[in-house]
């Protein structure tokens, strides 16, 4: 299966239960959604010193070569990961190798491996980050440390999110990849991109800060956190939603042509679309814009709830998942749509048209989608990419009519397949 046919469901396993045999107890609730693929935040042992919060950060790593202890014993995680390969999902694991945490094995050990202030003591790039330290990968030891741990993993896991890959250098991805693809023939690489003004700010220190077309080197999907400020400005009604989508027509032609982006409308790292989008009608446009898009779709957990309050990183907090989620028909509908070939590998086009809606299609040979998303909720009569006729929608199964080129949306999202 294409990585763009794909959708990856993002777990923490201290909100999601709080141990291993928590998370694979809904394993099978998660493929019954028709998800391909799971990411596990952090899974190792948490520092002590300068932690935050009451429980610290999951990217405050002590040991990576252990698990948390909290979420169960090796194991029981190998458990998990025997008990998803058996239900079809593949599992990815969150990598941490620009930073420690203060107190980490790693310090312990291998001093020499870290970053060191004028004054000679230990510190970080990233003022806000006071909880670690940074990792120096002018060290060439501890490239060999870490792509071992890797290859560790490997055993395991089918691949690896790499988190703020963007402050790591490309040569060590490239060799990361190259070593970890004799143990996991296949292995799915994310990138955790940054946006635009970080890679300015972090370059203008004399830092390491890749852009996602040098990422594209080394990793299979970068995040799409290139037009995130776009939608967000978007969202508090500062630009206009053309701006957001000229940001994304610019991928079509500023990255290669089998690019991937990680589709996703929220994560652990930024607000719920409920608290952006309070209104049903348009979180369920966006949502369902997420998954039409070109690239892999994330669902974060909870999202399937509608959950409109993001979990701590730093504190209990567990994802309220009671009742029948509201959005797992509509997600079951769209998650199935994503694996249709249309969506790997025909050609993409989004347009913003009048009244905030965005109508964008897919055409691969004589087959067609056709999309049309009222990011506002308005109803709107807005020009289609069909002939006049009568279509089916996807979503709703009602039948919708195109009339001298135009489609009358009632504000809900419609997705037509042609051919």
């Amino acid at each position: 299966m294409h990585l763009r046919n794909m959708t990856l469901y993002s777990i923490f396993v201290r909100n999601f239960g709080g141990t291993f045999r928590a998370v694979e107890e809904d394993l099978p609730r998660i493929r019954d959604l028709g998800v391909d693929a799971i990411w596990l935040l952090p899974i190792h042992p948490i520092g002590t010193e300068k932690r935050k919060g009451s429980l610290g950060s999951p990217y405050a790593i002590s040991d990576y070569r252990a698990v948390n202890p909290e979420f169960g014993t090796m194991d029981d995680f190998v458990h998990l990961c025997g008990r998803a390969h058996a239900l079809g999902l593949k599992v990815l694991i969150d990598v941490v190798y620009h930073h420690t945490s203060p107190d980490s094995v790693l310090v312990k050990e291998h001093p020499e491996y870290f970053y060191r202030k004028p004054d000679g003591s230990f510190g970080n790039h990233v003022g806000d980050w006071s909880d670690i330290i940074d990792l120096d990968f002018e060290n060439r030891a501890l490239w060999d440390e870490l792509i071992d741990t890797l290859c560790f993993w490997a055993q395991y896991v089918d691949g690896f999110r790499c988190d703020v890959a963007s402050l790591v250098p490309l040569g060590f991805w490239l060799e990361a990849r190259k070593r970890a693809e004799s143990v996991r023939p296949g292995c799915i690489w994310l990138a955790e991109s940054v946006e635009h003004g970080f890679i300015r700010y972090s370059r203008m220190q004399g830092l390491v800060a890749l852009s996602d077309s040098e990422l594209y080197q080394a990793f299979d999907i970068c995040y799409d956190y290139d037009v995130y400020e776009d939608y967000v400005a978007y969202a508090e009604g500062k630009l206009p939603l053309s701006a957001y989508v000229k940001s994304l027509e610019r991928q079509e032609s500023t990255y290669p042509a089998d690019y991937v982006k990680l589709r996703n409308t929220e994560n652990h790292d930024r607000p719920r679309t409920a608290e952006l989008f309070p209104d049903p009608t348009v979180r369920e446009n966006w949502l369902c814009w997420n998954f039409f898009q070109k690239g892999l779709a994330l669902l974060y957990c909870g999202q399937e709830w509608a959950a409109d309050h993001t979990p701590s990183l730093f504190d209990p907090d567990p994802v309220l998942r009671e009742g029948k989620p509201m959005h797992e028909a509509l997600l079951k509908k769209l998650i199935a749509m994503k694996k249709d070939p249309l969506f790997a590998d025909g050609v993409y086009t989004p347009e913003a048209r009048e009244n905030d809606v965005i109508v964008s299609a897919w055409t691969l040979g004589d087959r067609k989608a056709v999309g049309v998303f009222s990011m506002r909720g308005n109803p709107a009569s807005v020009e289609v990419p069909l002939s006049d006729g009568a279509y089916r929608d996807l979503l709703s199964e009602a039948e919708c009519a195109v009339q001298n080129g135009r489609i009358v949306s009632d504000g809900k999202p419609l997705v037509f397949l042609v051919g």
